[in-house]
Parts: structure tokens; C-alpha cells; sequence
């Protein structure tokens, strides 16, 4: 099942790292689950373009692909060979030997037994494990470092890049299984959900919030002090602002490199709970009353 990672990410096989950077976050923001929900066919694409860039942005993994030592998936494409044995799906955290970071483990993780086909002599990387993790919403917008315990009793200090989205699985060179006769350890794939945010919401880099103000912010502007994913700002609120109206705050967004996303501040008018005797008086003599809404 074998698939080509330049062509799902839409590169050259010459293409520079940027390239294939820049293609991975413009192909990422179209096909996201959150911004395509429903669609399996998106869903199925984002997970085999994270699984490409995976391979490809990491120089290692891309020279020995490149070179046909191993395939799409990160296979040694000699340790199997025709006529070898099958065995059942396999369960649990453990990946095959030398499986490259896929976002899913897919159909045929497990196919071959640990014991079916033809195995070369000699030191062997060690398995892979998988693990589950749900990430922080602001860690995922900021980045951050997050303790995890390993399936050994082991804890190790986890880098969350900024701009990290539901479905990405991040990688610990070396935190498997030990490797077979000496070789080298397996790597930990983390498979990672984002969990949501009360306040925020997540537009690709974007990100959207409300902002409820008093009728006196609105019709006489001023300024106020605002909770944003990175810590707080002062908002100058313009005179005669309206709700629905949208503030955009540059690079305060999703932490993304080399360039961040925006904040979209939508400002929601909210009239006040005590008896508002006094604006009913008012708006009875207001010449404006009668003036006609755009609708």
C-alpha cells in the first residue's frame, strides 16, 4: 500500500524545507476536522498529509525515504519479504519495528506477527509505542511543555509546539521499546486531541471571542481591559460601536511560526439588569428613535 508523501503534500521531490512546510499548514487549514467537520473524505486526506510531513520534515526520515529504505509509512522496506507469515490485528500501544509517526494507526498496523517473515541478523531498532494525550487549549495555541509517564514508570518533559492541532502525533526519538540486540530504542508516538476553550475558538490560525460591553462603552468608546490567550491587553473600544462589530488584534492568535494568526474580538452590546426606567424616558424623547435600521 505503498503512497507517495511529495505528491499528497503537493511538492517536488527538490522541494526546500519551507516548501514543504508551507504546504503541510495551507493543506492542514483547508482539510482540518474543525473546519471540514463531517467529511471523511477531508479527514482521511488531513490525516495522510500530517502523516507526510511527519516523514518529510524530518531530515533523517526523509534521506532514508528518499534513498528507498524505507517506505511512506516509515517500513524498512526489507523486513518484510514474500511468503511471510500473518498474524493478528494487533491491539494496544505497541507499533510494528521502525513505523514512522502516522497522525492514525491504520488498517494494516499489526498485519505481520512479530514472528512472521524473514527478520535481517544483527541489531534492530526496538518497537514503537503509542500513547494518548489531550493538550491544553491555550498550550496548543501557545505551546508549552507538558509531563507525561511512559507505559515503564518512566516521566519525561513534553515539548508542545505552538500552532499543534487535534490529530497530530508528536514524536520522542529513542522513548520505545529497547531494540534487539543492541539497536536502537523505538520512538513514542503521542497522538494528540486539543480540548476546547470556554472563551475561545479556533478559526485555522485565527482566533475568535466575544466581548460583552455596557451601552456607554459602545455609544462613547473607552477602553478596557481584556483576557486574551496570551495574557491581557487594553482594547480601545471607537465610539459608536455597534454589536457584532469585529476589533482584529494583529498576531495575537494562534502562536504559529513564522507568522501568527489574529485575534477577532466580536463586540456584543449588553443593556444593564436594574430597572432602566430612566432609558425608556429616554428614548421616548430621543430624536434618533424613529430613524430607519439597515436590516
Amino acid at each position: 500500500m505503498s503512497w507517495d508523501p511529495y505528491a499528497v503534500l503537493g511538492v517536488s521531490k527538490s522541494a526546500s524545507a519551507e516548501e514543504i512546510r508551507k504546504n503541510y499548514r495551507r493543506l492542514a487549514k483547508e482539510l482540518h476536522p474543525d473546519v471540514r467537520p463531517n467529511d471523511k473524505s477531508a479527514e482521511e486526506r488531513f490525516k495522510r498529509v500530517s502523516a507526510a510531513f511527519q516523514l518529510l520534515s524530518d531530515e533523517a526520515s526523509r534521506a532514508r525515504y528518499d534513498r528507498g529504505e524505507i517506505d511512506a509509512e516509515g517500513n524498512e522496506r526489507q523486513a518484510f519479504h514474500p511468503g511471510a507469515g500473518f498474524g493478528g490485528f494487533a491491539g494496544g500501544a505497541r507499533g510494528r519495528p521502525g513505523r514512522g509517526p502516522d497522525v492514525f494507526e491504520d488498517i494494516f498496523d499489526g498485519l505481520f506477527s512479530r514472528g512472521g517473515g524473514a527478520r535481517s541478523a544483527g541489531p534492530q531498532k526496538g518497537e514503537d509505542v503509542r500513547y494518548r494525550m489531550e493538550v491544553d487549549f491555550l498550550d496548543a495555541v501557545n505551546g508549552g511543555r507538558r509531563r507525561v509517564a511512559m507505559s515503564d514508570g518512566r516521566s519525561l518533559d513534553l515539548a508542545i509546539p505552538p500552532g499543534l492541532v487535534s490529530g497530530q502525533t508528536l514524536r520522542l526519538k529513542g522513548q520505545g521499546h529497547p531494540g534487539p540486540g543492541g539497536g536502537p530504542g523505538g520512538d513514542a508516538l503521542v497522538e494528540v486531541t486539543v480540548g476546547s476553550h470556554p472563551v475561545f475558538r479556533r478559526e485555522g490560525e485565527d482566533i475568535r471571542m466575544d466581548l460583552r460591553i455596557s451601552l456607554a462603552e459602545a455609544v462613547e468608546g473607552g477602553k478596557v481591559q481584556v483576557a486574551i490567550p496570551s495574557g491581557r491587553v487594553t482594547l480601545n473600544i471607537p465610539e459608536g460601536s455597534n454589536s457584532g462589530d469585529v476589533m482584529r488584534l494583529r498576531g495575537k492568535g494562534v502562536q504559529s511560526r513564522p507568522q501568527a494568526g489574529d485575534l477577532l474580538v466580536r463586540l456584543l452590546i449588553v443593556l444593564p439588569e436594574t430597572d432602566a426606567g430612566e432609558l425608556r424616558e429616554f428614548l421616548k424623547s430621543w430624536p434618533g428613535r424613529g430613524a430607519e435600521i439597515q436590516r
